[in-house]
């Protein structure tokens, strides 16, 4: 078989995933796993549940279980939760032999961690843009398809384009259902990434019971989540970290009810489970330390965090549950009648538009 030696350090459900569209991508794919993990693929291969197309694969890597010294491979994937990666630093540094080691997972202190362990010349950071979870030996997942490919970010620690980002891009690309998007600013979309989910939305779906159905239903805890969100974003603007994808600007722009409403319903979508709900309950420790890590950002600056503070708490399981359907804390409306303004303006631009298309039928 041609293609690229990979090693996927993770043998999760996203770790797994990756492992097996590389290997279907013609690639020469080695999963590292351990203990009842180790035991199914040995067994069962790589199982699959695609929840978009309701299709299920076996696929069949090399498992092994663990990274010698002198192994050396062209990539090597880290796909998992970002306190465990942490924890085998000391083993990825041992071997020198793979030049390219990209941490696919949530990250908000930066690479300096990863780099003071590796190096900035073996290290590449970057986003899976997938979701799953894990039924005994099945791999229930949200991925890519050929026909709606997701799209993987990752770069340079310094933003740099080289000639291995191009290549790591290249391997990547040949995952089935995979393209890359080769970014500049890496590290500030992981920590806009962060601040959007851990310090606010997580916490807020464990006080909804890491219910993302009861989550929509309670209205307090929705409006603690964006209030969140915005501070988060004030913090990175206090450190000149820019709100990376610019689309996530609206949680600024948009009046609170709009947004409330919005997320309301984006909560209450059936694939939240698999995307949110899931992967927290399985992930509460990685939650909690991203949560931790965003808060040592913040500490640095003197941006005031009540939302943050106030949902905090739900990170320790023993806190109770809020009052579910709970709907206490005032909507702040401020920006309502500017956004009332700008879809008036846009209505009547519509009306005037359709107004004058039809005039230039009738003549």
């Amino acid at each position: 078989m041609s293609g690229a030696k990979i090693l996927v350090y993770g043998a999760g459900p996203l770790g797994s995933l990756f492992a097996a569209r590389l290997q279907e991508g013609g690639n020469r794919v080695s999963l590292l796993a351990r203990g009842q993990r180790l035991a199914d693929l040995r067994e069962h291969g790589i199982v699959l549940h695609d929840v978009n197309t309701s299709q299920q694969t076996v696929t069949q890597v090399t498992i092994v279980e663990d990274l010698a010294p002198d192994d050396a491979y062209d990539l090597v994937l880290v796909i998992m939760r970002k306190n465990h990666a942490l924890k085998i630093l000391p083993v990825l540094a041992a071997n020198q032999h793979t030049p390219n080691v990209l941490f696919l997972m949530n990250n908000g202190a930066g690479p300096g961690e990863l780099t003071e362990a590796l190096g900035p010349e073996r290290v590449l950071i970057g986003f899976p843009r997938s979701a799953g979870y894990r039924e005994g030996h099945v791999v229930h997942c949200l991925a890519g398809t050929e026909e709606d490919k997701a799209t993987i970010p990752f770069g340079e620690v310094d933003g740099r384009i080289t000639a291995r980002t191009r290549q790591v891009a290249r391997i990547l690309e040949s995952a089935v259902g995979y393209d890359t998007e080769i970014r500049t600013d890496m590290d500030a979309w992981l920590k806009t990434h962060v601040a959007l989910l851990f310090p606010s939305l997580g916490p807020a779906l464990y006080a909804a019971g890491t219910d993302n159905y009861r989550l929509a239903r309670t209205r307090d805890a929705v409006v603690l989540t964006i209030r969140a969100i915005r501070e988060g974003f004030r913090v990175l603007r206090a450190l000149d970290v820019p709100i990376t994808p610019p689309n996530l600007k609206r949680f600024d722009r948009l009046p609170e009810p709009v947004l409330v409403a919005f997320l309301q319903r984006v909560l209450a979508h059936e694939k939240m489970e698999i995307a949110l709900a899931k992967h927290a309950n399985a992930a509460r420790d990685e939650v909690k330390h991203l949560a931790d890590e965003f808060l040592a950002l913040a500490r640095t600056t003197s941006v005031p965090t009540p939302a943050i503070d106030r949902l905090y708490p739900y990170l320790d399981p023993d806190t109770p549950l809020m009052t579910e359907g709970s709907a206490e804390i005032p909507l702040k409306w401020g920006g309502m009648l500017a956004a009332l303004g700008t879809l008036t303006g846009v209505l009547t631009g519509l009306i005037l538009l359709v107004n004058r298309q039809r005039g230039k039928k009738r003549r």
